[in-house]
């Protein structure tokens, strides 16, 4: 299966959302009814990728998910450098072991966004690290299920 427009995923189920980020995958998702993200984890990516996506794909089945939307780290003039081309490389990986559609997402800011809410709510600097992938992540995926709302 190839990548696809937002609009295209499947009209009803669970969706995962991937924040890719250069040692990290930062996961969310949300439930079938598609009315909020939630943070999953962070899975830390090794020298192979294959433990990184084997535990994706966990989360994927346990959640019984039917579609995946990715951040795509877009330049601020809204062109491609290194790290959406990167992020492209994951989606092409991912689809190589799996038949599931991905989307991509712009996800210009999202870690910022995420950050400025964990600093309004009073998390420290060690607890906002832990956190900031999956929680950009889940604005990733709000942001991409709104969309879907919105387009109803």
């Amino acid at each position: 299966m190839a990548t696809i427009d937002l609009f295209d995923l499947p009209q009803s189920g669970p969706l995962v959302g991937i924040d890719p980020g250069s040692k990290t995958l930062g996961i969310a998702a949300c439930d079938a009814g598609r009315l909020i993200a939630s943070p999953v984890e962070t899975i830390k990516k090794g020298r192979k990728l294959g433990p990184s996506l084997d535990r994706l794909f966990d989360i994927i089945d346990q959640r019984k998910t039917v579609g995946i939307v990715m951040g795509l780290p877009l330049n601020m003039d809204g062109s491609e450098g290194p790290r959406a081309q990167s992020a492209r490389a994951l989606a092409r990986n991912i689809m190589a072991r799996r038949d599931i559609p991905i989307a991509f997402q712009d996800e210009r800011l999202s870690s910022s966004e995420a950050e400025r809410a964990m600093i309004a709510g009073d998390l420290s600097r060690a607890r906002r690290a832990e956190l900031i992938d999956a929680s950009a992540a889940a604005i990733i995926l709000q942001t991409a299920i709104d969309r879907l709302a919105n387009a109803s």
